[in-house]
């Protein structure tokens, strides 16, 4: 049974605020996964704060090109089922990845980060980048780095000094005792 038209532009807007709202967006061809399959993939990429749902490939280019980005043209073709990633790239990527590999049903046909078209292996290549936390760490980390260096460099003429005076004190207790 086709859908109305309303029903087509209830779905647009949903289509448009998912697009607009998410950092990546990535497409799998879903054929061959049974509806059971695709509500598992969905519970475990929700904890990643990632939307997964099965997409008209018509609609899902207006939303597009209503929000914006650039229309992925060669992605719009075929069952797709589009991931849309929210804050945490690789963290949302690497648990799609996951699930497509333990399952071996469905594929990454590609993606579209910011206003770049990726293809599937640039895609897969999404799940490899730092997650959130671990980006988070290394920035504390370069940020503590000069602090820490500069805390040993005020400490070391103090340090020296104390070195010296301490091996002068012992001298003396030599001296001292072997009179």
């Amino acid at each position: 049974m086709p859908i109305t038209r309303d029903q087509k532009t209830v779905l647009v807007a949903r289509y448009k605020e998912h697009v607009t709202k998410s950092s990546a967006i990535v497409f799998t061809n879903y054929k061959g996964a049974s509806v059971a399959q695709v509500n598992a993939l969905r519970a475990k990429l929700k904890e990643t704060g990632t939307t997964y749902m099965v997409v008209k490939n018509g609609l899902l280019g207006i939303a597009f090109d209503q929000a914006g980005r650039a229309r992925p043209e060669g992605l719009l073709a075929g069952p797709n089922a589009v991931a849309f990633v929210g804050e945490d790239i690789a963290k949302g990527v690497k648990a799609l990845k996951d699930w497509i590999r333990d399952a071996k049903i469905m594929e990454i046909t590609g993606a579209v980060l910011e206003s770049s078209v990726l293809d599937a292996k640039q895609a897969d290549a999404l799940s490899e980048l730092p997650t959130k936390e671990q980006t988070l760490a290394m920035i504390l980390g370069t940020i503590n780095a000069p602090s820490g260096n500069l805390v040993r460099m005020i400490n070391a003429p103090g340090a020296s000094l104390a070195r010296v005076l301490n091996a002068y004190v012992e001298k003396r207790k030599e001296t001292e005792a072997a009179a």
